[in-house]
């Protein structure tokens, strides 16, 4: 049986590429062919097909064939939740750093 810490680990290692990252943003505001993920990223249809491949495998979103195309979709909706917390993670660590850098600033200017 796979531990639940596993499970993360696992979910987290698929994520750990740029471009899957913003493939998922994109898909988190609604389905998508391949080509329009490609137009999206600007980015070559192997690397985009490639990064869903991992995707799919750890069942991250799912492909529905559409006539002659595969629309891709996040496999579940609690994904956008956790690209915002990490957004939100992100946006608080540079508020901090931004904070930091200005007591920087004002220690170096009372010490002139």
């Amino acid at each position: 049986m796979q531990t639940m810490q596993q499970f993360k680990a696992d979910f987290f290692k698929a994520l750990a590429h740029p471009l899957r990252i913003r493939i998922l943003e994109l898909l988190a505001d609604g389905e998508k062919s391949v080509t329009e993920l490609q137009q999206l990223v600007n980015s070559e249809g192997s690397a985009v097909s490639q990064q869903l491949s991992i995707l799919r495998a750890k069942n991250i979103v799912i492909g529905t064939k559409k006539g002659k195309s595969v629309i891709y979709s996040l496999r579940d909706p609690s994904i956008s939740r956790l690209l915002e917390a990490a957004r939100d993670l992100f946006n608080n660590h540079l508020i901090d750093t931004l904070s930091m850098l200005e007591e920087m600033e004002e220690q170096d200017s009372f010490k002139s």
